[in-house]
């Protein structure tokens, strides 16, 4: 089917929520694409993050297979082994309390909320500007961005944003606080890394007021910034944490972590999901994390973030460059939007805009020097060009 006919099926039977670039990627493998007329590409977007461990990983392919093969799905009224293995893993791994699955991020954004407000009823959850958390109405009521919600006004009562600074944040957790939701690394907004500092204010004010902190690691958990968790840079510990996007390996699964503290504030009947924590995703991310919980690929993450970010310090029209691990965006003095569409269609290369003048970059975590080599060499045809 030609790309001309996909865009007549959007236009006359699909719900026109995305703007889509003028390609069809048919194949995958590693950090490479390959679009309907058989052209390569070097993707450093990995679906939004969810592809850390690469496209069609054979290990994360062979563990899919396999399940499928002999069980695809049952309710979460029966045990599967895939479920147990995972939440067991990810307990020992995150935070050592207890683990709810659901299907995304925002499912995991919105089942921790639920949480805070079982745990201190009637408690307000604060956020902090340029916040992205999700667009169902909870997630939404989180994320402090005027264009997102105000179409969909009112929100849900009981949410508030202060300005991501140690002192706004501190003052504004109070006895009636439930929790407290903040990415470390504000990825939808352009890579803005939350300050050790602020991190600790929240910690401490959490702990004199007996809120929840409650860390969004969506989008920079499983590896991105060189450790398998974010909080573990920065040297604070949250209460709960949600994850999702690379969890599954390009299945759709999310789940939230609990710390000891909250690990039993949830009883049968106050959550669920029909397809949460099924086997076949449950074997694709115990796959991932076989891949990405290793030593040597978290400090190459490091190492390889790094280069990337002292590769576009030296390109033209870029001003700054932020992040951590190979979570990285950097700011331009032109369009962003038009470098990301020239990069694509001129040069092979998949990137994003986060705002004008933003490009964020978010590769696959198991690419090499070469790649990151590659990358730049691509966007600087663009940015000279």
């Amino acid at each position: 089917m030609s790309l001309a006919a996909l865009q007549e099926i959007e236009r006359n039977c699909v719900v026109l929520s995305y703007t889509r670039f003028p390609v069809e990627f048919v194949r995958g493998e590693g950090p490479h694409l390959w679009d309907v007329e058989g052209r390569e590409y070097l993707d450093f977007l990995s679906g939004v993050a969810v592809m850390n461990v690469g496209h069609c990983h054979p290990r994360v392919v062979a563990a899919v297979r396999e399940q499928v093969g002999r069980l695809m799905h049952v309710s979460n009224l029966f045990y599967t082994e895939p479920a147990m293995r995972l939440a067991e893993r990810l307990s020992r791994t995150g935070l050592g309390g207890k683990v709810y699955f659901c299907n995304s991020g925002t499912e995991a954004n919105e089942a921790a909320i639920k949480l805070a407000r079982k745990a201190r009823p009637g408690g307000e959850i604060v956020s902090v500007h340029r916040a992205f958390h999700g667009r169902t109405y909870g997630a939404l009521s989180a994320t402090h961005q005027e264009a997102k919600q105000a179409p969909f006004a009112p929100l849900v009562p009981g949410f508030r944003a202060v300005a991501p600074e140690p002192e706004s944040l501190a003052a504004a957790i109070t006895a009636d606080t439930a929790a407290v939701l903040l990415e470390p690394i504000q990825g939808e907004t352009g890579v803005n890394v939350l300050s050790d500092e602020l991190l600790r204010a929240a910690r401490a004010a959490c702990d004199e007021h007996g809120a929840a902190l409650i860390f969004d690691e969506v989008q920079c958990g499983m590896g991105r910034t060189g450790s398998l968790w974010a909080y573990q840079q920065t040297g604070v510990t949250p209460d709960a944490l949600t994850t999702a996007k690379a969890l599954g390996g390009g299945l759709p699964i999310g789940a939230l972590l609990t710390g000891p503290g909250l690990a039993d504030v949830f009883a049968p009947g106050d959550h669920g999901s029909t397809f949460a924590g099924g086997p076949t995703v449950a074997a694709a991310a115990l796959a991932a994390l076989d891949i990405i919980d290793d030593p040597q690929l978290l400090t190459r993450v490091r190492d390889l973030g790094a280069r990337l970010a002292a590769g576009l310090e030296e390109l033209p029209h870029v001003l700054t460059v932020r992040g951590r691990g190979l979570v990285l965006a950097c700011d331009l003095d032109i369009s962003a939007p038009d470098v990301v569409r020239r990069a694509l269609l001129e040069q092979r290369l998949v990137l994003n805009a986060t705002g004008p003048t933003t490009v964020r970059f978010l590769p696959p975590l198991i690419i090499d020097e070469r790649h990151v080599d590659q990358a730049l060499e691509r966007l600087g045809a663009v940015l000279g060009g």
